[in-house]
């Protein structure tokens, strides 16, 4: 998939309206509390300011669902992008509206405007060609390097690309690079790590990847539907019992192609959901009646890990257990270490909660490459076209 970068364009002096993805977490008194995807975003912007380029920025910011709501306003995005720029930020009160349209048309070379959140509007998430128009209207130019957002068909993420020219990013490029080449032309062996909550969410994946992966491992909530497909007592754990025969079917494709599929051998329960509730490992065939699995259990980790440190390329997708409580994070953590020490593999971490749970362990700076974004990596490694990349210049 071979798309235009801004290195392929005649940015000099140019009006350039950039998507970023800013949608980042909150605390209640408005503080960034992981500045990531800001940082992500640098280097797009700070090749634009070498160019001598206007600059407008866009983004979304949580669900205001079509209306301004004070506590989803990019003002702190602003002041953070400031500081790590040592550039004033201008931000704009509205989107389309008066101010920004003044804003931009007085804006000069080598500045930066940040409209509000695109989601203020109902027309943004609608793709309605007539605010996509007004959007585009600003600028000259435009680049996506919103990579956690290009698997939505928004005017801000396509509508936008009918009335300007339009590119990729840095960060766009090299998501596409490192996942582009993970699925297409992989180091072998190539192994993938599937996890979180439920077989429903990953049906797409699993089934894409065994077409391209040697070895398949499970963990999270999904392996008690994989457990109990198979006959097998899983307490209260999380299971999806209308998918008890795709996991199974799953399993017949995996053992059809020649794919190794692990599945956890034991695991850890719990009494209750809480970080302090009783626990025990058990094998995964043993779990009591009024217990939960929330976690893969010792053996397990050693069997993954054992065949992870065979591995040329790993893709990683959710966690294995309930990383948010300490107790239950000893999986998640064991495999992130395991991949951190893969010194001549590839190691893709595939956005969203795995991501989270690779900082956490303070690891991120040992992976080759970390995603940017959960739903849009999903997508991608199932295979299907991303909106906000197919409405690019091809090369």
């Amino acid at each position: 998939m071979s798309k235009k970068t801004v290195k392929d364009i005649d940015l000099k002096g140019k009006k350039v309206l950039v998507r970023c993805d800013f949608n980042v977490p909150l605390d209640e008194n408005r503080n960034i509390t992981d500045n990531t995807r800001i940082v992500a975003a640098l280097p797009t912007i700070k090749y634009l300011l070498e160019n001598n380029c206007s600059i407008i920025l866009c983004s979304h910011l949580g669900r205001p669902k079509g209306e301004f709501k004070k506590e989803f306003s990019l003002e702190p995005v602003a002041k953070e992008l400031s500081k790590l720029l040592e550039k004033q930020v201008i931000m704009a009160k509205d989107v389309i509206g008066e101010d920004a349209k003044k804003k931009a048309s007085e804006l000069k070379q080598g500045e930066i405007l940040l409209l509000e959140n695109v989601r203020f509007h109902r027309e943004e998430t609608d793709n309605d060609p007539e605010f996509s128009k007004e959007l585009a209207s600003m600028a000259e130019v435009y680049v996506n390097d919103a990579f956690g957002a290009a698997h939505r068909a928004h005017a801000s993420t396509v509508g936008v690309a009918s009335y300007l020219p339009a590119v990729s990013g840095f960060l766009i490029e090299k998501e596409l690079k490192f996942l582009g080449d993970a699925l297409n032309n992989p180091q072998r062996p190539f192994m993938a790590i599937l996890g979180g909550a439920k077989v429903s969410d990953k049906i797409g994946v699993i089934d894409s990847l065994l077409e391209k992966v040697d070895t398949l491992m499970i963990g999270g909530g999904m392996a008690y539907t994989f457990f109990k497909a198979q006959g097998y007592n899983v307490g209260v754990s999380i299971c999806e019992e209308d998918k008890l025969d795709l996991a199974l079917s799953l399993m017949e494709k995996a053992k059809n192609k020649g794919v190794k599929l692990m599945l956890p051998v034991d695991t850890r329960v719990g009494k209750e959901f809480k970080p302090d509730t009783e626990s025990k490992t058990v094998p995964w065939t043993e779990i009591p009646d009024e217990w939960e699995g929330f976690d893969i259990g010792e053996k397990t980790i050693e069997m993954y890990s054992e065949e992870l440190r065979k591995a040329k390329t790993v893709v990683w997708n959710g966690p294995l257990g309930l990383f948010e409580f300490d107790q239950f994070a000893k999986g998640t953590n064991a495999i992130a270490k395991v991949l951190s020490e893969l010194t001549d593999a590839t190691t893709i971490i595939g956005g969203g909660d795995s991501a989270a749970a690779v900082r956490k362990a303070g690891l991120e700076d040992k992976m080759t490459h970390i995603s940017t974004g959960g739903g849009a990596s999903l997508e991608f490694l199932e295979g299907k076209k991303l909106p906000g990349i197919e409405c690019l210049q091809d090369k």
